[in-house]
């Protein structure tokens, strides 16, 4: 991000980040530099901060949601495309697994973790106050980022960045791994039990954000938990924890 970006303001005494974040760390991390920084700035913005601050709300009405949309949809294209020159020699059910591991929420949160995304997040007082940036803001704010380099400089760039970023988890994935609620029906069917049961039983956070607290159960066993910002997340991560829990007993 260049040197006056819309982002610097906000890096010294501004309570909406964090005193030492540093977008010029984010911009080597990313391999990108904006040519609209202005569209970095509302990639960062999230809807939490508008409230009190309406010389942002002005600017960034939504946040940073309509460039999350976007960018939702960037990573999805570009993830196929480096899958298919990737791993050339597989198959379409192998490469959607891969892909499904690779745009979940849990994975987005790796990587914006990663480069230190969650420093440079606009937050409002509440979210700010809790420390660690929720797993759901990171990830809509990956995703958001995505959409800005988009808008900046196409998709080349784009894909261009998730390559970069995705690279080591890719290299770390040498096999397909099967969607957790796909194996945990397995792990039933194979010992003749009812299959899982999924059940909401709750939602967390803001209105316009909903986290989605979902159990699964299995006849003799202790139901799993998960929490994501849609309920087929939750209901992966659900079935996540009962499988590492069942590898362990």
């Amino acid at each position: 991000m260049a040197a006056g970006d819309p982002l610097q303001p906000f890096l010294h005494g501004d309570p909406l980040t964090p005193s030492g974040a540093d977008p010029q760390a984010l911009a080597g991390a990313i391999g990108h530099e904006f040519a609209r920084p202005e569209l970095a700035a509302e990639a960062l913005t999230h809807r939490s901060a508008l409230d009190r601050h309406p010389e942002l709300k002005a600017t960034y009405p939504h946040g940073n949601e309509r460039l999350e949309f976007l960018g939702d949809r960037v990573l999805s294209l570009a993830m196929a495309d480096l899958l298919l020159r990737r791993f050339p020699h597989e198959r379409e059910g192998e490469l959607n697994r891969r892909h499904a591991a690779m745009v979940q929420a849990g994975t987005l949160v790796k990587v914006a973790a990663a480069i230190d995304l969650g420093a440079l997040i606009r937050l409002g007082d509440s979210e700010r106050a809790q420390g660690l940036v929720k797993p759901n803001i990171l990830a809509d704010a990956l995703e958001a980022l995505l959409g800005a380099i988009f808008l900046d400089a196409g998709f080349a760039a784009a894909a261009a960045c998730v390559e970069r970023l995705w690279d080591e988890l890719l290299s770390q994935h040498p096999a397909a791994t099967r969607d957790p609620k796909t194996a945990l029906q397995e792990w039933a069917q194979a010992r003749r039990l009812p299959l899982p049961d999924y059940r909401e039983v709750g939602r967390e956070g803001p209105a316009h954000a909903p986290v989605f607290v979902v159990d699964v159960a299995i006849k003799g066993h202790e139901p799993g938990r998960g929490r994501g910002g849609s309920k087929r997340e939750a209901e992966r991560l659900a079935a996540m924890a009962m499988l590492e829990r069942l590898d362990q007993a």
